[in-house]
């Protein structure tokens, strides 16, 4: 399957003054295939030096005792038997496993740039293992991250846009033109995308399923493939938490972020993991959530917005699935009302919600929301050119009562409505409505300031 991080790996190839890149990702997103069985082969020719440092013990504890690059390079091509030069990818993979090569990152930069270097793992773990080795590490456990070292690249699940790239690419080609062009598509191709966003709803982005989907086109059998990996992503829950009471509750959060959102205040509430709780008792688990990217948190905006988007209350945000297959199959919601027209309109709009946070994310596009008195609110608010624009995500058509009550407290400029209503300008209104297929292209417009 074709994946959009390709092109930034293409990029960072022909970059004259690369530096050893390190590619984050939550597990089982793709990294390996992708750059062992994608990149390497095609972009290298297959000529690649790939280490697990999990399971290659040996590479492992030599790698432990140094962090010169000549030395690794040597013992590498020894136990490899093959001439590694400056055309040879070197991949480590899992490098929590092996601290030290971390640090010997910033030694390939300043000392053997000239080897293409790429570098995976947990950020977590290896942010937990600094941790448990910050105080008292004897000298050969401890390691430096090499802080403007590296090139750093992040691989989430399968965006709307990658999976139409794999499924519908003629789609996708005509999406983008009629973007280009601030046109609406003929109201037959907004059905045909809107019906590819239902199906990418409940399978999501998680690339072993969406391969199986695409193969086969049984969505019963991908949707077992993405309650494997719910259940896989809840046992390796245990390999990054600090304690069994952490392990505990991240997995009570993960599990209880569709029905957090399902409520009519969507803020996260201690009381729903325990009685009595408070949040700064699940700043711990929730901050591993997010390290290890499998949950996305959003922050609460006051009510008047006098600077650039910050956070300014760490007691009031939402969290959100990285995957909104994953986010489907928590719901328990029948897949008949994802493929049936007539119970599409059944979905709950929270759907749409961490679809469109996942894709803003993608997109590099941080996440925050605006609440207003009763039941204003506006879903998400970006930051663009200098603009604060804020976003209501709609299933259907929908009011603009949230759109007027947080024009009466902030400025009043261009407006987004993300729902299943075709392309539009208003003008008068000052607002642009979004099909919700179209959030990526959105997204992309925020990121590089061109909406106008």
């Amino acid at each position: 399957m074709e994946r959009l991080a390709m092109r930034e790996l293409v990029r960072w190839k022909d970059n004259p003054r690369r530096k050893p890149l390190m590619v984050w990702g939550a597990r089982q997103v793709g990294k390996t295939y992708l750059l062992r069985d994608q990149f390497a082969q095609t972009h290298y020719l297959g000529q690649y030096v790939y280490v697990d440092f999990r399971l290659e013990q040996r590479i492992r504890d030599y790698c432990m005792g140094t962090v010169n690059p000549k030395d690794i390079i040597r013992f590498l091509s020894v136990e490899k038997n093959i001439e590694i030069t400056s055309d040879t990818l070197l991949l480590f993979d899992e490098i929590q496993e092996c601290p030290a090569i971390i640090t010997a990152l910033k030694y390939f930069c300043q000392d053997a740039r000239e080897y293409p270097v790429i570098a995976t793992g947990s950020m977590v773990r290896i942010r937990l293992w600094r941790l448990n080795h910050k105080r008292g590490a004897r000298q050969q456990e401890s390691y430096l991250f090499p802080v403007g070292k590296i090139n750093e690249l992040t691989l989430f699940p399968m965006t709307f846009e990658e999976f139409l790239l794999n499924r519908n690419p003629s789609l996708l080609e005509m999406l983008r033109e009629k973007w280009k062009d601030r046109q609406p598509p003929d109201p037959a191709y907004h059905e045909l995308a809107m019906k590819q966003l239902y199906d990418y709803l409940l399978i999501g982005g998680m690339p072993e399923a969406v391969d199986l989907f695409l193969e086969t086109g049984d969505y019963r059998a991908a949707r077992a493939v993405i309650g494997e990996l719910y259940n896989n992503y809840l046992d390796d829950m245990e390999l990054y938490q600090a304690s069994p009471e952490s392990v505990m509750r991240s997995r009570a959060i993960f599990c209880c972020i569709y029905g957090e959102l399902n409520k009519e205040n969507k803020n996260f509430r201690s009381s729903m993991i325990e009685e009595k709780a408070k949040t700064r008792d699940m700043r711990t688990p929730i901050d591993w959530l997010t390290t290890a990217q499998v949950v996305h948190q959003s922050w609460q905006l006051p009510e008047h917005i006098t600077a650039l988007l910050i956070q300014e209350d760490d007691s009031s945000f939402r969290l959100y699935l990285h995957d909104i297959g994953m986010f489907s199959y928590e719901s328990g919601e029948n897949a008949s009302s994802f493929l049936l027209k007539d119970q599409q309109n059944t979905l709950s709009g929270i759907f749409f919600e961490n679809y469109a946070a996942n894709e803003l994310i993608a997109k590099g596009i941080p996440l925050f929301y605006w609440k207003g008195k009763s039941s204003a609110e506006m879903e998400f608010v970006a930051e663009s050119g200098g603009q604060i624009i804020p976003i209501d995500v709609k299933r259907g058509r929908g009011t603009l009562n949230s759109l007027v009550k947080f024009r009466n407290h902030n400025r009043n400029g261009l407006a987004v409505k993300l729902s299943a209503n075709r392309y539009g300008y208003s003008e008068e209104q000052q607002l642009l409505t979004v099909p919700l297929y179209a959030c990526f292209l959105l997204a992309e417009d925020l990121r590089n300031g061109r909406l106008q």
